[in-house]
């Protein structure tokens, strides 16, 4: 394990017997929200320090089991207590870089997620409405919740814009990396020579924001437009103004909203769409500041980035974050995402431990 991890260990084992000491002080109690505060880290700290004690007695063990190979009545012993120190090391850092990488606080959050058809015209547009059905599958199978928020159906059919809320547990942590340029080449039904299109989509997760009044959003900053709402290619789903349209002028969102069943519910909906883009706004301005010394691989929340590609006529799926190629084009497509989540999780892991590990 690098020193300066280890360092870091080492310092929380001090904090952990501070917080002991606070804890059991008598007017502890006394301010509640800083009690509440150190009960917190106190928990958080307490499984890593834990399994740093076991780290640091494990070593000492077998320390003292090289001592004894010289003994040969003792060597095969102290040979079995080395190679079983070794084995028990190795779980230990593992569980350990799993409780020391920063938790996102936004991992156990409900998601909006936006899918927009992007070049390739018709063909991007029914590529839009594969990758929802793609994730719609994927919520099945998770068994959460998926509502649709607000849709632009294209006339040949898929969507030239699809927003819907997901709930679920762990929802954002599972599907947090989708975000970025997702590419398809196949060949279009429309296409009578064979020719293999490349057309492309945008998918954007973001984490749903709890309460809308947490984003500041000055009501003299927005302007609301009603309309009727209307399906593919036009026809009237409803004849009385209901859509509605939320432009925020600082930022420049406009989102608009129009499935649901009356004014009120689009507009509760536009804003919590609204409040989680100007929230994703504001992050990624964050991010921009960190990114600029040290880019995170998958992190990095680029939506402009192309992030995947699925080959239908040799029926793979490259995600070009991590060089992963998956022949199992129809299988993924039908929702068994975990293949390419998994890994890519792992990768965000390493990678976030890599800069623990820089970080002095």
């Amino acid at each position: 394990m690098k020193p300066s991890i280890l360092q870091k260990l080492a310092n929380l084992s001090e904090r952990l017997d501070e917080l002991n000491r606070l804890m059991s002080s008598e007017d502890i109690t006394n301010d509640m929200d800083n009690y509440l505060k150190i009960t917190r880290e106190h928990a958080e700290i307490t499984p890593i320090v834990e399994q740093y004690i076991t780290y640091v007695q494990t070593e000492a063990d077998m320390k003292e089991a090289e001592g004894m190979l010289n003994d040969p009545e003792m060597k095969e012993f102290a040979q079995e207590e080395i190679s079983a120190g070794k084995k028990q090391l190795e779980a230990i850092e593992t569980e350990l870089q799993k409780l020391l990488v920063p938790k996102d606080p936004n991992d156990d959050k409900n998601i909006i997620m936006e899918i927009r058809a992007g070049t390739g015209g018709d063909e991007s547009a029914l590529f839009a409405g594969d990758l929802f059905r793609m994730y719609s599958r994927y919520v099945e199978k998770k068994r959460w919740k998926l509502e649709v928020l607000s849709s632009n159906e294209s006339d040949v059919g898929g969507y030239k814009e699809i927003i819907a809320k997901i709930e679920g547990q762990g929802a954002y942590s599972k599907l947090k990396f989708e975000s970025g340029g997702h590419r398809v080449q196949r060949v279009p039904d429309t296409e009578t020579q064979g020719r293999i299109h490349t057309s492309a989509c945008t998918v954007a997760i973001l984490p749903e924001v709890e309460d809308v009044a947490d984003v500041t959003i000055n009501p003299a900053d927005i302007r609301l437009d009603t309309f009727r709402a209307s399906g593919a290619g036009g026809q009237h789903i409803n004849k009385t103004d209901s859509a509605v349209r939320i432009t925020h002028a600082p930022t420049g969102i406009v989102v608009e909203c129009q499935d649901g069943r009356s004014q009120h519910q689009n507009k509760a909906q536009a804003m919590q769409v609204l409040a989680a883009r100007v929230k994703a706004k504001e992050v990624d301005a964050q991010n921009a500041e960190i990114a600029s010394e040290r880019r995170n691989l998958i992190g990095s929340g680029d939506r402009s980035q192309r992030i995947r590609t699925y080959n239908y006529p040799q029926g793979r799926i490259t995600d070009h974050r991590i060089n992963l190629t998956l022949y199992k084009i129809d299988a993924i497509t039908e929702g068994d995402l975990d293949e390419l989540i998994a890994p890519l999780a792992a990768e965000h892991q390493a990678d976030m431990l890599a800069m623990l590990g820089e970080d002095n």
